[in-house]
């Protein structure tokens, strides 16, 4: 599964990533509600773990802006407050399950497979587009008869890029969620890994194409 975690205490969020990536699922990790609702609109995921208090925006404006957009990925919020009124907004505004803090990381994960069900029975594998195929458990590519095994950061920016095909993903992004918002990667270690994997795609002889907007960013398109 795709994990969306929106956590504004930097400990428990990167906890969190941690402890769903011990269970093989892809987890990107945010502190803010703004960032939040960026990365729900504009990613793709099985299952939102959402804090209530968080700066920018609370995690209720974020599950309603969702809603409203028809974007149903189910949500799992997150309060310190064991009060009937924020659990029956969190409810009102389109939220799929509650859990007060703290809470046994066995019962969050419970929760999650649960919302990934709702989903559907089998979980997401595999990112096609075009006649290329990324498998999310083992990093490799496919086209045809042929594959390459991408490497953590190959892997990570093009999921970014198959997740949402056709939309230009800004190169600080990627920096931010491929490299983490701490990091000192600049444009030029974004511009690296697309010409690698530019040439892996070449290899393949995939229909599949990274095409640069200058000054904007990078999209996924098909070529004949």
């Amino acid at each position: 599964m795709n994990i969306l975690i929106v956590e504004d205490e930097p400990r428990l969020a990167d906890a969190l990533g941690e402890i769903m990536r011990e269970q093989h699922y892809l987890a990107d990790v945010v502190y803010t509600g703004t960032d939040g609702l960026d990365y729900a609109q504009n990613g793709s995921y099985d299952v939102i773990v959402l804090d209530v208090m968080l700066p920018g925006m609370d995690g209720f404006e974020i599950v309603r802006r969702l809603r409203a957009g028809h974007n149903a990925v189910p949500v799992l919020m997150l309060t310190a407050r064991d009060e009937l009124h924020d659990k029956v907004t969190g409810l009102d505004c389109g939220a799929d399950d509650y859990m007060t803090k703290p809470f046994a990381p066995e019962e969050l994960l419970a929760r999650v497979r649960a919302l990934g069900r709702r989903q559907g029975e089998v979980q997401l594998e595999t990112l096609t587009f075009a006649d290329v195929t990324l498998h999310l458990s083992t990093n490799d590519l496919i086209c045809g008869a042929r594959s390459v095994h991408l490497c953590y950061k190959e892997f990570e920016v093009l999921r970014l890029l198959m997740s949402s095909p056709g939309v230009i993903i800004p190169k600080d992004t990627l920096i931010s969620r491929v490299w983490g918002d701490e990091s000192s990667a600049e444009d030029n270690n974004v511009e690296a890994y697309i010409s690698f994997l530019r040439k892996k795609l070449s290899f393949l002889g995939a229909h599949a194409v990274i095409t640069v907007r200058r000054k904007v960013g990078y999209l996924l398109e098909a070529v004949p």
